[in-house]
């Protein structure tokens, strides 16, 4: 009795791990590629709304702290767009990141199974 059970889960566990490893492939391309752009979109998302870039660029010509002389309005002209600039390029380096990301996950695969054939030989 404890050998047929023990067979018979022993196939079905047996089965189970050749389907997973047979479905992996298609799994990586199609619903983990989806989900891992998907998760990047939501986080520049969120970089864009933590970064306020938007809202420094619609405010530039509005003076900080309501100073409406000649001077107020230069440096917060010249500020803001320092900031600008600098949320700019950062705002950039995340969208560089998150390329890089989906394409290093497109690319893993391929490259493990090369790495594996590279070092039986």
């Amino acid at each position: 009795m404890m050998t047929n059970n023990f067979t018979l889960y022993g196939i079905k566990i047996l089965a189970e791990i050749a389907r997973d490893i047979l479905f992996f492939p298609f799994w990586w391309y199609s619903r983990g590629l989806f989900n891992v752009v998907q998760k990047q979109i939501f986080f520049l998302k969120n970089m864009q709304k933590s970064l306020a870039l938007l809202v420094w660029i619609k405010n530039i010509f509005k003076p900080m702290y309501g100073q409406r002389d000649w001077q107020g309005i230069l440096i917060s002209i010249f500020i803001r767009s320092v900031q600008i600039v600098f949320r700019s390029f950062l705002m950039l380096f995340l969208i560089i990141f998150s390329l890089f990301l989906i394409i290093f996950w497109i690319i893993l695969p391929p490259l493990v199974i090369f790495e594996i054939f590279f070092q039986l030989l």
